[in-house]
C-alpha cells in the first residue's frame, strides 16, 4: 500500500537517456495488467459520445474545441475512485484514449463540413460521417509505423505539454500522497483563476501594449502591438514545453508581429490602412505561418526519411517472413499491431475512399475519384508526422493551417480534372474532410501513445481500440451537426459562429470561380523556413509561433523561463531534478484545472448563462490582470522551490 501512495514517473521520463540507460515505465512490462475490460470499453464509449457531442456544440457555438484527453483523465480518475477499483491506472488509460478520440474528430469534422452549408450545397449524413471515419481511420494507420520514433527514439527530446499533464492526472490519481495533493492544489488554483476570469470576468484575460496612450498610437499608426493571454492553463503549458521550444516559437511570432506586419503595413498602406493588427494577421500575415509550416513540414519529412525507410523494411521483413519461424516475441510495451495489419488496413482504407468518391456523389467520374485519392494518401501520410511533431513540441495541431492548404491544392487539382461549381466545392470540402480528420486523429494519438509509454500500458491495445472510437466519434459528431444546422443553420441571423468553417468555404468559393490562393505569402514562409533550417534553427516551432496568435504564445516565453529558473538555482543536480518535477505537477495542475473549468465556462456560455460579474473597461481590467498573473508565477517558482519534507 505504501509503494502506490508513493507512486510516481521514474527520474528519467522527461529528460533524454545517457548511453546504455533505459526507460522502464511504472507497469512491469513483463507482467499482464487488466487494461481492456468491459468497463474500460464501455466508459472510453460513453465519454466518446459525451465529449463528441459536447465539443462540437461548443466548437460550432463558441468557435473553440477543447481538448477532451485531460477531462476524460479526471474523470476517469475520479470514477474508479468512487467505484472502489483497484489497479485501475491501466483500465484509464485505455478510457482515455478511446474517449480522446471525440476532440480529434470533433476538430476534422467541424473545421470543413459545415463550409457545405454555408455555402449552400447539400450533402447528406452519411457522406459526412464517412468522411471523418475513413479520416481517423486513415490517421491512426498512418500513425503507427511512427510510433517508436517519437515516443521511444525520441524520448526526452521532445516535451509532450498534454501528454505529461494528462499522465501525471492519471499517476496522480492511482497512487494519490504528496504528488496527488499536490497536482490537486495546483488545479484548484489554476482552474479558479482560470474561471474568475473567463465566466465572472474579474479581469481582463490579455494585457496588450495599446492598453497604454502611446501603445494604441503605435498600433494605429505603425501597426506594431504585443499582446500576452494571463491564463494559468497558458503559463503552466509554456513551463511543460520549456524554455528553448518556447523561445524559438515566441521568436517566430514576434518576427511577424514586430516585423512583418508593420512591413505589409508600410507597403500595403491603402490596402490595410483601416485593419487592426490583429485582422492584417488573420488576413495576411498568417499565410506566411501556414507556408511555413508546411514546408517545415516536408524538411522534417526529408530528415524522417531513415524513420520511413525502416517502417517500409519492417512492412517487408513481415511479408517475407516464413511462417512459423523462431521469432523473438517483444515485451508486452513494445507490442504494436502487426505491420502486415497495418500494411492490410492502409489498403483496405485507401479503397473505401476511392469508392466512398467515386459512388457515394462525392465528384463526377472514376478518374475525379482517383484524383482525389491521391490527393487524401499522400497529404495525409506527408503530414501525419507534422501533426505529430506540433503536438509533440508545443501540445497545439495546426490542423486548419494544413487543411486551407489542403483545400487550396485540391481546388486547383479538382478545377483541372473538370469539376466546379457547387459540385466541386462539395468535392473538396469532402476531400478537405477526410485529411483534417487524418491530421487532427493523427495528432492527437500521439499524446494517447506517449502516455501509455510513460505508464507501461500495451500499445496493440491502445491502437486496436481506437479504431471503435473513432467510430463513435464520426457518427455522433454528424449527427450533432446534422440537428445543429436544423435548429440553428450556419448562416443568418443567431447563426451558429463556426469560425473555422467560414474561413475554409471563403477560401474555395473564389478557387472554383477563376479566384487565387495568397502564393506569395505561402512563399515568404516558405523561404524564412529554408533559411531557418540552413541556420540549424528547428523550422517548425519558429512556423507554428507566426501561425498561432502572439497572446498565446508570449506566455509560454514566461513559463519555459520559470521551468529555467526552477530548475538551476541548487548546486545540487537532484534538487534541480526535484524542483523541476514538483514545477511539472503544479504546471500539469494548472493546465488540468484550465481545461475542465473551460469545459464548464464553455458550457455556461453555450446556455447563455451571464455571470459576469465585473465590467472593466479595457484599461482597468488589463491593468488589474497583472496582478492575480504576477500572483500565479510567484506560487509556481516559491511552491517549486520548497524543499519537500
Amino acid at each position: 500500500m505504501e509503494e502506490k501512495k508513493n507512486m510516481q514517473l521514474p527520474e528519467n521520463a522527461h529528460r533524454e537517456l545517457k548511453p546504455g540507460e533505459e526507460y522502464k515505465p511504472l507497469l512491469n512490462p513483463a507482467k499482464n495488467y487488466a487494461e481492456v475490460t468491459p468497463y474500460s470499453v464501455i466508459m472510453g464509449v460513453l465519454m466518446v459520445v459525451l465529449f463528441s457531442a459536447a465539443a462540437a456544440y461548443l466548437g460550432l457555438k463558441v468557435g473553440q474545441v477543447f481538448e477532451a484527453a485531460i477531462p476524460i483523465a479526471i474523470i476517469a480518475v475520479g470514477l474508479t475512485g468512487a467505484l472502489g477499483k483497484k489497479d485501475s491506472l491501466a483500465q484509464n488509460v485505455i478510457i482515455q484514449s478511446i474517449g480522446g478520440c471525440s476532440g480529434a474528430v470533433v476538430a476534422g469534422a467541424i473545421f470543413t463540413l459545415p463550409a457545405i452549408y454555408i455555402l449552400g450545397v447539400e450533402v447528406d449524413f452519411w457522406q459526412m460521417a464517412l468522411s471523418s471515419l475513413l479520416g481517423g481511420i486513415l490517421g491512426i494507420l498512418f500513425l503507427i509505423p511512427f510510433r517508436k520514433y517519437f515516443v521511444k527514439e525520441m524520448h526526452g527530446k521532445y516535451p509532450f505539454p498534454e501528454a505529461t499533464a494528462t499522465t501525471q492526472v492519471l499517476v496522480s490519481g492511482e497512487g494519490g500522497g504528496k504528488g496527488a495533493r499536490t497536482l490537486v492544489l495546483a488545479g484548484l488554483i489554476g482552474g479558479l483563476y482560470d474561471f474568475a476570469v473567463s465566466t465572472f470576468g474579474a479581469w481582463a484575460e490579455t494585457v496588450s501594449t495599446t492598453v497604454t496612450s502611446w501603445g494604441a498610437a503605435i498600433a494605429e499608426k505603425a501597426k506594431v502591438v504585443l499582446k500576452m493571454n494571463t491564463g494559468a492553463a497558458v503559463l503552466g503549458l509554456g513551463y511543460i514545453i520549456g524554455l528553448k521550444y518556447a523561445f524559438i516559437i515566441c521568436c517566430g511570432s514576434l518576427l511577424v508581429w514586430l516585423v512583418i506586419i508593420p512591413v505589409i503595413n508600410l507597403f500595403w498602406g491603402g490596402m490595410v490602412a483601416d485593419m487592426a493588427p490583429e485582422q492584417i494577421f488573420k488576413d495576411y500575415a498568417r499565410h506566411i505561418g501556414i507556408g511555413g509550416i508546411a514546408t517545415a513540414g516536408i524538411i522534417g519529412i526529408i530528415k524522417s526519411f531513415g524513420v520511413i525507410k525502416s517502417a517500409a523494411s519492417l512492412a517487408v521483413s513481415e511479408f517475407r517472413r516464413t511462417p512459423g519461424a523462431d521469432v523473438r516475441k517483444p515485451l508486452r510495451t513494445d507490442e504494436d499491431l502487426p505491420m502486415k495489419t497495418i500494411v492490410f488496413g492502409i489498403v483496405i482504407a485507401l479503397l473505401c475512399i476511392f469508392a466512398f468518391f467515386a459512388f457515394g456523389g462525392v465528384v463526377e467520374n472514376v478518374w475525379q475519384a482517383l484524383v482525389g485519392l491521391v490527393i487524401v494518401a499522400v497529404i495525409s501520410f506527408l503530414f501525419t508526422t507534422v501533426a505529430a511533431n506540433a503536438i509533440a513540441i508545443v501540445g497545439s495541431n495546426p490542423v486548419s493551417g494544413m487543411t486551407l492548404m489542403t483545400l487550396i491544392i485540391a481546388s486547383l487539382i479538382l478545377v483541372a480534372v473538370g469539376l466546379k461549381g457547387n459540385a466541386g466545392m462539395v468535392a473538396a470540402l469532402l476531400i478537405g474532410g477526410v485529411v483534417c480528420t487524418a491530421l487532427s486523429v493523427a495528432g492527437s494519438f500521439i499524446t494517447d501513445l506517449k502516455i501509455g509509454y510513460w505508464i507501461g500500458s500495451t500499445p496493440r491495445k491502445q491502437e486496436g481500440w481506437k479504431f471503435l472510437g473513432v467510430a463513435v466519434s464520426a457518427v455522433t459528431v454528424c449527427g450533432v451537426m446534422l440537428v445543429l444546422n436544423k435548429t440553428y443553420g450556419f448562416t443568418g441571423e443567431n447563426a451558429l459562429v463556426a469560425p473555422q468553417a467560414n474561413a475554409m468555404a471563403a477560401v474555395i468559393q473564389p478557387m472554383f470561380s477563376g479566384g487565387s490562393a495568397p502564393w506569395l505569402l505561402y512563399g515568404i514562409g516558405a523561404v524564412i523556413a529554408l533559411v531557418l533550417n540552413f541556420c540549424k534553427v528547428p523550422a517548425l516551432p519558429f512556423a507554428l509561433g507566426m501561425f498561432i496568435p502572439i497572446d498565446l504564445n508570449l506566455p509560454l516565453l514566461v513559463g519555459g523561463a520559470i521551468s529555467w529558473y526552477v530548475s538551476t538555482r541548487s548546486k545540487d543536480a537532484a534538487e534541480n531534478t526535484a524542483r523541476q518535477e514538483k514545477g511539472t505537477l503544479i504546471a500539469s495542475g494548472f493546465i488540468a484545472g484550465g481545461a475542465l473549468m473551460g469545459v464548464v465556462s464553455a458550457i455556461l456560455k453555450f446556455a447563455n448563462v451571464d455571470l459576469f460579474l465585473y465590467e472593466w473597461n479595457a484599461a482597468w481590467g488589463e491593468v488589474v490582470a497583472i496582478i492575480p498573473f504576477i500572483g500565479i508565477i510567484a506560487y509556481m517558482i516559491v511552491a517549486s522551490l520548497r524543499k519537500s519534507e
